[in-house]
């Protein structure tokens, strides 16, 4: 799936299906809220732990952490230990990155407030320093203990590792269109080079990266920092993240904001299809954007978005052909696979649209596409020095853990096309083939779809934007269906997840739950 952030200094994320890289992640929005909620009902309910610790367990429960200077004004950091293994206790650990910064007051601490910008593969600790910690309502920082936890085998904990930064330009650059047997060859290979790079790097914790142990070592967190309840802010994936919580340990939710949110109950290829289909909403929302402005090599004024789509395929198709030149000091040029990521970064925050226009421009009129590759290179977290985030390698370690595969082999992925391609004549072809990579993953999936209710949680408030490229829609409406005390707030607008992205009715109202535990009236919208 295609789950990234926002485009703040670190965006929230989750999946990702970006061409290959991303492609584990992808997910897509459907037209309507009814094959999602019609999906939830068939699937069964995440069980609830024990409300009991085992006593196997209490040794990480009681555990005391040594907080030291971050090296950040403000921020202090520590390493907290989980069992690697929940099932085998006793036969190793994993050590997470914790990072807090304390309440600032004025008024009464409400203990701790966690966050997570989603990816999967997101760093929460590098998201709460550059962001959250310094940029979040000043009532919440005030009233909270701001905190983040980097998750196994993410950023600086214990990061899973598959390619080093020279093959990861070459995976980047593969093919997802592929136009004959011998180019559909190429990109199973460079599918099946990356999963065996992460066996090799990673063996063992990649058994051990999934959503359900990610949010076991949350809850050991929530105890360690003294707090009763978890509260907790996540966006895109990071709300299959928190609702998984809620699911496990329901008497111990605090209050859940679920932002951008998942549904957890739809398998791999739907959620890739329902995501095809948001970022296809986006770029039409792109589409008539971008023909208002005499700068939209596009389009004019009297350009149809499909007409808008058309042209955009055919620029893409022509890249296939012949890449062009981006002034990278690597040799890197531009070809389809760089410049659709590109396209789709831009997708996620409106902000952006404008940098999209000229990135095109210059790549359409003047045969540069230095524009289009940095968008590529920002989605892929990929550096100045040609060395790249584990974000790629964690996003598709725990979605192929999470799920089992979209597709089992290229003749699937054939059958599919049709429909990826309804979803999204722009899109839908490489997104459908980027789906393929779990296919050819060294561990098998440990979990499979399924209705989160957390019987007998406190509110939890479930965030959802009517034109999300990468969390459509649907998935808000179905997955606070889902909760038993789910409240749904509707931000009708562009862009990946609402909170912090400019509407005072959306920030409001978060910050009213957060500070008071009041959650919307039931159907609220904002703009």
């Amino acid at each position: 799936m295609h789950l990234r952030r926002t485009s703040r200094p670190t965006r929230p994320l989750r999946a990702s299906g970006v061409p290959l890289a991303a492609a584990a992640l992808l997910i897509s929005a459907c037209s309507s809220g009814s094959s999602t909620t019609t999906a939830a009902t068939t699937k069964a309910a995440l069980t609830a732990l024990p409300r009991a610790t085992p006593s196997a367990l209490s040794p990480y429960y009681r555990q005391k952490l040594n907080w030291r200077s971050c090296g950040v004004p403000g921020f202090e950091c520590a390493t907290m230990k989980a069992p690697l293994d929940y099932a085998k206790p006793g036969s190793g650990d994993v050590r997470l990155a914790v990072s807090r910064k304390k309440a600032t007051g004025p008024g009464k601490r409400l203990g701790s407030l966690l966050v997570n910008p989603g990816g999967p593969g997101g760093s929460a600790v590098g998201y709460l320093q550059s962001y959250a910690g310094i940029g979040y309502p000043a009532d919440v920082r005030a009233r909270y203990d701001m905190v983040a936890v980097d998750p196994r085998g993410v950023a600086r904990s214990e990061p899973v590792e598959c390619l080093n930064g020279r093959a990861m330009d070459a995976f980047t650059q593969t093919d997802t269109t592929p136009d004959d047997g011998q180019e559909t060859d190429q990109l199973v290979e460079a599918f099946k080079k990356f999963a065996e790079g992460c066996g090799r790097h990673s063996p063992e914790l990649l058994r051990h990266v999934s959503t359900v142990e990610a949010a076991r070592d949350m809850d050991i967190l929530r105890a360690v920092l003294g707090d009763e309840k978890l509260t907790y802010v996540g966006a895109s994936y990071g709300t299959f993240l928190g609702a998984t919580y809620a699911g496990l340990y329901p008497d111990r939710v605090g209050r859940l904001v679920l932002d951008g949110a998942l549904d957890p109950s739809l398998t791999a290829r739907k959620l890739n299809e329902e995501q095809t289909a948001g970022f296809e909403t986006a770029f039409q929302s792109f589409a008539k954007d971008c023909v208002r402005h005499s700068d939209c090599p596009l389009g004019d004024a009297g350009t149809s978005p499909d007409q808008v789509g058309r042209n955009l395929k055919a620029f893409f198709q022509q890249l296939d052909k012949e890449p062009i030149p981006a002034g990278d000091p690597d040799g890197r040029k531009v070809g389809e696979a760089l410049a659709t990521t590109g396209v789709i970064a831009a997708m996620y925050d409106e902000t952006a649209w404008p940098q999209l226009r000229d990135a095109l421009t210059s790549a359409m009129k003047q045969n540069d596409g230095a524009g289009l590759l940095a968008l590529s290179d920002s989605y892929y977290e990929r550096d100045a020095d040609g060395q790249y985030a584990n974000l790629m390698s964690a996003n598709a370690a725990v979605n192929c853990l999470d799920l089992p595969a979209a597709f089992s082999g290229p003749d699937q992925v054939e059958q599919s096309l049709p429909a990826f391609e309804k979803a999204s004549p722009v899109f839908g072809e490489g997104l459908a083939w980027a789906s393929l990579n779990c296919a050819y993953w060294p561990v098998k999936n440990t979990g499979e779809p399924h209705r989160i209710e957390a019987k007998g949680a406190a509110p939890i408030l479930v965030v959802g934007t009517t034109r999300d490229p990468a969390t459509p829609y649907p998935w808000a409406q179905s997955l606070a269906s889902q909760l038993s005390s789910g409240t749904l707030l509707t931000y009708v607008g562009d862009g990946h997840t609402a909170y912090g992205r400019g509407s005072s009715c959306i920030d409001s109202t978060i910050n009213r739950y957060l500070l008071q535990g009041t959650p919307p009236e039931k159907g609220k919208r904002c703009s």
